[in-house]
């Protein structure tokens, strides 16, 4: 009987979970950075979330993902708004309508033209709550602080459900009046200890940090490490070609090492706007014939560069990195990582044990650490043992998504009670 009854309490706390339905809400889903996103969704339905996803738009450059087909067909895109769901719910919420008109007037640290744009929101805001409505969404993530919470916010105020958000850069990357964005929130997270910081000062509530994830059974060191014919040392970077995400700064590096006669090649995945500059740095420094520009690529061609790579690099500055998950793969991999003190890296790396850390633009400790990796395969070695224990302790994307699901379902328990 003791069983029976365990059985049927478990079959009725299985249900109560599957029936949390969760909007989960990104910006132009999904994208080539969005990976961990999709990781994160499967982790939340694995803990028992009944995930709807939600973005802006499609993504402007398609997504290399092979889960992009069926991310895209779950997805609901609200730009543009559905005019009849949206209109019908201004319309018949004068009250609420006017409610959402004040928050954008009052948003007192934007100008004049970003309230218009944000005025411009509303409609897709009101769709947000009657798709929310038809789909029993009781609840709604945003992974954003820029306009995906100004929807989430003015969705609220006409009627829509408890939200929340999670920041993944500097605030002031996000624009502004943070504080009224989440005055309605059940929470903010984020995922450094930095970034805790700067968010306890806009928020009204204690600030978990939760880190996106990565899924360290498929991330994870060759048994058979392929060696390149030439011998040559391999350095990767996997990011978007941005100005801040300094990739001249070891290009200074790796040509001094190379004057030395030391055998550095450097793969480039990634597309973005700074391409043009990084290939003029390549050809200024001669070295055309040791660095490749992949483009975007799929996570699986992520995953087999790492396992041809000997290390990676990220040489961010400036604002907007927070806990880049490229670093994160890179360790599951059991590939050492030389990274930038920006954002959280310190939290994800302990410099000198299972990864370097350097200064930002700092092409000297660039060097002096490329220098460690391509000449002593056994610290290089040493490195990459710890970097994968590091990874498998701290950045389990089942763990970081069931962190998440807990902090939601306490929200919404808090909230009826």
């Amino acid at each position: 009987m003791d069983d029976l009854v365990q059985a049927r309490w478990s079959t009725l706390a299985g249900k109560a979970r599957r029936d949390l339905r969760l909007g989960y809400f990104v910006p132009e889903f999904p994208s080539q950075t969005h990976a961990f996103f999709w990781r994160e969704v499967q982790g939340l339905r694995a803990d028992g979330l009944d995930v709807r996803l939600i973005s802006t738009r499609r993504p402007k450059h398609g997504s290399p993902h092979s889960f992009a087909a069926a991310a895209i067909g779950q997805t609901r895109y609200l730009f543009p708004p559905r005019w009849g769901a949206a209109l019908g719910r201004l319309l018949s919420q004068p009250r609420r309508t006017l409610e959402a008109l004040r928050y954008v007037i009052r948003l007192a640290e934007a100008s004049p033209r970003e309230r218009l744009r944000t005025m411009a929101l509303i409609p897709s805001a009101a769709d947000l709550v009657e798709f929310c409505r038809s789909e029993g969404i009781s609840h709604v993530h945003v992974h954003s602080f820029a306009n995906a919470l100004h929807i989430a916010a003015i969705a609220k105020i006409l009627g829509g459900s408890a939200y929340s958000a999670t920041l993944h850069g500097d605030l002031s990357v996000y624009g502004t009046d943070h504080a009224r964005k989440l005055e309605r929130a059940a929470f903010a997270s984020c995922v450094t200890r930095p970034l805790a910081t700067q968010l306890a000062t806009v928020s009204r509530s204690d600030v978990p940090v939760i880190t996106m994830g990565v899924d360290i059974d498929r991330f994870r060191p060759l048994e058979a490490k392929t060696t390149a014919p030439d011998a040559a040392i391999r350095a990767v970077s996997v990011t978007r070609l941005n100005r801040a995400k300094g990739h001249e700064y070891f290009l200074e590096a790796m040509a001094r090492l190379v004057a030395d006669g030391i055998d550095l090649r450097y793969t480039i995945a990634g597309e973005g706007s700074y391409r043009a500059s990084i290939e003029d740095v390549v050809r200024r420094l001669n070295l055309g014939d040791r660095v490749t520009l992949l483009g975007a690529i799929s996570e699986e061609r992520v995953l087999a560069l790492l396992g041809e790579s000997d290390f990676l690099v990220l040489s961010s500055f400036g604002y907007g990195e927070a806990a880049p998950v490229a670093v994160m793969e890179a360790m599951a991999c059991g590939l050492p990582v030389i990274c930038s003190r920006i954002g959280g890296t310190a939290d994800m790396i302990e410099d000198g044990k299972d990864g370097l850390l350097v200064a930002q633009q700092d092409v000297d400790g660039l060097e002096r650490a490329a220098r460690i990796l391509a000449t002593d395969p056994l610290e290089r070695e040493r490195l990459a043992r710890a970097a994968r224990q590091t990874a498998c302790r701290k950045f389990d994307y089942r763990v970081t998504a069931a962190q998440l699901a807990g902090v939601i379902r306490t929200s919404l328990a808090a909230a009826r009670s």
